[in-house]
Formats: C-alpha cells, sequence, structure tokens
C-alpha cells in the first residue's frame, strides 16, 4: 500500500487559542505538507479566527466551566474528503466526530493524549465533586480512546500515566510532539534584552500560561534573597496572584506579558536557566523550546519533565516540594552553563517535529496495511 498522504485531524482547541495542543497541531499541519500530502484540520469555530484552505470550522457553541473556549457541534463539514487516516487530539465533541467520521468511512483513527484533562476538575468544580468529576472524566476518556485503533503520547511518563490511570484496552506509543528547531535555535539576545531593558547578570525565565497548575509561585520564591532576576512571560488566570506575591520577596521579579512566538528564540537565548516548576506535563514543549535554543532547564522531577529534562546534559531536576534543592538546582547549572549549552544544542536534531512526523508517518502507514 502507499505511504499516508492525506490526514484530518479533528480537534475541539484550535486557533485562535494559543496553546501546547494548538501549536502541535498548526506545526504538524505545516510540515506534513511538506513531507508527505495534506493534513486537513476540524475544528470549533470561534470569533477572531478565519479558516485557511484545508481547515474547516464548525458551528459551535460556549463550552461548560471554560468559557474562553467552545464546543464544536457534531457535524461533518461538507468539504471534507476522506482522508487517508483520521487523527484526533481531543476527546470531546469534535474528537468524537472524528471518531464517528473514521467508523463510517472505514478508515484507521489514531487519538494523541496531550493533557492531564482531570488534574484541572478541581479549578472548576466545588471541592465535594471533585472525585466524582475525576472518576466520571477518567471513565469517559477510557471509553473515548478504546474507540480509536491507536493512542500516541509524547513521552513514556504520558503513556504510563494514561496505561495506569486511565486504563483504557488499547495500544500506545511513544512519539514526541517535537518542536520547530528552524524556529528554536541559538540567536543573538541583544536586542530582546535592549528593548525589555533586562540587566546584566544571572537572568532565569519561564514563558507559557500562568495557572495555578503552573506552581509559579514557587519560581518567585526561589529567588527571594538572591541577585538573580526572574523574569515571566506569557499570561493567565493567576497571573495578578503571582504579581501580588512577587512584591512580598527580596529580588527582581518581572512580567513582560505575552511574547509573540518569533520573540521567543531571543527570550530563551537571553535566559541563563529556564525554569519550570511544573508538575502537570504531558511534555513540556516549551522545555524542549528552551533546550533547542541552547538554555539548560531547572524542572521539577514530576511528570513528563523527569523524561524531558535529561539531568546532567539538558539540566537538573529537584525533588516537588523541595523549594531549598530548587535553588542548589540553579545553582549547580548556572555554574555549568557552559557545559550543558554545548549538550543542549547537540540535542537538537532529536528534538525537531520532523523526526516526529518520520515516525508518526511510519505509524500511520502500519495501521492502514
Amino acid at each position: 500500500m502507499a505511504g499516508t498522504r492525506t490526514v484530518a485531524a479533528f480537534t475541539d482547541l484550535y486557533l485562535p487559542t494559543v496553546n501546547g495542543v494548538t501549536y502541535t497541531i498548526t506545526l504538524w499541519r505545516e510540515r506534513w505538507g511538506r513531507r508527505r500530502g495534506s493534513m486537513a484540520v476540524v475544528f470549533p469555530e470561534m470569533e477572531g479566527y478565519d479558516s485557511d484552505t484545508d481547515e474547516y470550522a464548525v458551528p459551535s457553541v460556549g463550552a461548560p466551566l471554560y468559557p474562553r473556549y467552545r464546543l464544536g457541534l457534531p457535524a461533518i463539514h461538507d468539504g471534507l474528503e476522506t482522508p487517508d487516516i483520521v487523527h484526533v487530539h481531543t476527546p470531546y465533541t469534535v474528537g468524537a466526530t472524528g471518531v464517528r467520521f473514521a467508523r463510517q468511512r472505514d478508515i484507521p483513527v489514531v487519538a494523541s493524549y496531550h493533557t492531564l484533562l482531570d488534574d484541572r476538575i478541581e479549578q472548576h468544580v466545588p471541592p465535594a465533586f471533585v472525585d466524582i468529576g475525576k472518576r466520571a472524566h477518567r471513565a469517559y476518556e477510557r471509553t473515548f480512546l478504546e474507540r480509536v485503533d491507536h493512542v500516541v503520547a509524547p513521552t513514556s511518563f504520558a503513556r504510563r500515566r494514561l496505561l495506569e490511570y486511565i486504563a483504557p484496552d488499547v495500544d500506545v506509543t511513544v512519539i514526541s510532539n517535537g518542536i520547530d528547531t528552524e524556529l528554536f535555535r541559538p540567536v543573538d539576545p541583544t536586542a530582546f534584552r535592549d528593548a525589555y531593558a533586562l540587566p546584566e547578570g544571572p537572568l532565569l525565565g519561564y514563558t507559557g500560561r500562568h495557572g495555578p497548575e503552573k506552581n509559579l509561585t514557587v519560581a518567585i520564591d526561589a529567588v527571594d534573597g538572591t541577585d538573580y532576576t526572574l523574569v515571566l512571560a506569557g499570561d493567565g488566570p493567576d497571573r495578578a496572584a503571582l504579581e501580588a506575591h512577587a512584591v512580598t520577596v527580596d529580588a527582581d521579579v518581572r512580567f513582560l506579558g505575552f511574547l509573540e512566538r518569533e520573540e521567543l528564540p531571543a527570550f530563551y537565548s537571553a535566559l541563563d536557566v529556564f525554569v519550570f516548576p511544573s508538575p502537570v506535563e504531558t511534555q513540556g514543549l516549551v522545555a524542549l523550546e528552551a533546550t533547542a535554543c541552547a538554555t539548560p532547564v531547572v524542572a521539577v522531577d514530576a511528570g513528563a519533565l523527569t523524561d524531558s529534562v535529561i539531568e546532567g546534559e539538558t539540566g537538573y531536576r529537584y525533588a516537588p516540594g523541595d523549594l531549598e534543592a530548587f535553588r542548589w538546582a540553579i545553582h549547580r547549572t548556572l555554574a555549568e552553563h557552559d557545559r550543558l549549552s554545548d549538550l543542549c544544542r547537540r540535542r537538537r536534531s532529536m528534538l525537531s517535529v520532523d523526526h516526529s512526523l518520520e515516525q508518526l508517518g511510519e505509524l500511520y502507514d502500519d495501521l492502514r496495511e
């Protein structure tokens, strides 16, 4: 059988929302088009984004508990032709539609396990209903994933967590989501430093969502009483609380706000250390982006960061809840910066999305035999 050329991706999260899922889908779509053929995307219609070629927006309604998101109605767009394979990225209305679409046309369907979804339930329901909500969501995810032919997880941690916690009866393969190493590479950060008036001396930073699950308060506490500067880029519901906490510590903590994607290589390159205290990652793409820019990472030894940050090679990890260990890991990384930075450069080819899509294409081909 000829190699897989056409893919239809179904997702409940897409542009203009910016997060790890939408980043992965847009990058896969662009690079798959270079390598093999086309990757159509079906997603919920959302104000602020107009569909491009091979993008199919379906009518949508507001998502309960998540006012920033939309739920697509379970409809198939008339213009979508039958692809070689379907890939669903989320388990809700559009994802379920993708599974139904594949079954109706008798073609294989693959699912990605991107996010520890039920870990966020406690942010949206009263404490008395958290356990019930998690059990119900876990049962739903299990049922959803058992309807697909294969699941891909971005790290060994995500695969273990899926098989042990959700426990679907389905084959799961580890394939990294990959990053754009054409964009994320070491660059001269001088202009970025000047534009944001960043000082000389040890510069630590983070970029991404400012949510309680990211544990950024610990990053602020880690620089208390030091001569380090901590720069936090991005935004989210926890930003105001983080800014209030920052003024209570003896440290230079700065909030840069949202950065355009084109600014990120200079941001990473300006840092001496990228700090990542979030214990809930299934891959932690920003850690990989920092690594590709030759910036070592200090991360909590939890979740996917146990896999994504290679101890003594791309950075160091610290035990969850151990603030002194966090501080020591930062100190050690700064002391070994040049060695770690060189090792980060050597890892770049393994982080590339092209490497990931080569593996994904082989999986698609196998499923179609």
